[in-house]
């Protein structure tokens, strides 16, 4: 949780809330990435890309 907390005010201080969007796309490709290579959701993934 901290190291949410100094990303957080990272963005605050340095006013680079146009960093927020690419934060969430690496979080999403990442959580695609875990379930894609170990679940039965991997040949739906497969299909995307």
């Amino acid at each position: 949780m901290e190291f949410i907390k100094d990303i957080w005010q990272f963005l605050k201080e340095r006013k680079k809330f146009w960093l927020i969007p690419m934060i969430i796309i690496l979080l999403l490709v990442g959580i695609l990435v875990i379930f894609g290579g170990s679940s039965s959701v991997a040949p739906f993934v497969y299909t995307l890309f």
